[in-house]
């Protein structure tokens, strides 16, 4: 279902451009230099994403991704550099990657220690304002191709 949802949610990017403020294409390069900094796998609805968008806005609400190599001297909607941020600053653990920011100390991370049937990984909630622990994690969707389907329906409401 997961892949599913995420072909639904670009179909959707697609039909209304005028919406869309992407990076655009990245190169596979790149994916691999940023799974590399990080010590991570992207998965296949993610990686997919990231090659053909980068990172960027729907509307207002921003995805993160992959913007350019310099994952040190970088800045938001860049996932590599704010993850690497949080895992100094706030001991994020290796497992996350950060993909959204709700404003409010709270995080939109891909687990990779859940992952569904698929090998995706689960999309899930995290407070940086606090000592997080296993139990002060929500999940927020299955995977990323739900979660993205559901950010881009809710900017259409």
């Amino acid at each position: 279902m997961s892949w599913s949802n995420y072909e639904k949610a670009i179909e959707l990017l697609e039909q209304n451009q005028e919406e869309c403020d992407f990076e655009g294409l990245r190169s596979e390069n790149l994916i691999e230099k940023a799974e590399t900094v990080l010590g991570i796998k992207f998965s296949k609805i993610y990686r997919h994403f990231l090659i053909n968008y980068g990172a960027g806005n729907f509307g207002s609400q921003e995805v993160f991704g992959v913007i350019h190599d310099d994952f040190i001297n970088s800045g938001v909607p860049d996932a590599i550099w704010y993850t690497m941020i949080e895992r100094r600053d706030s001991r994020l653990s290796d497992n996350f990657l950060i993909i959204y920011d709700t404003g409010i100390d709270e995080v939109y991370c891909l687990d990779f220690n859940k992952l569904n049937g698929e090998n995706e990984p689960a999309v899930v909630s995290i407070n940086l304002g606090i000592d997080f622990s296993e139990q002060s994690i929500e999940l927020i969707a299955d995977d990323f191709g739900d979660f993205l389907l559901e950010l881009i329906q809710e900017e259409l409401e």
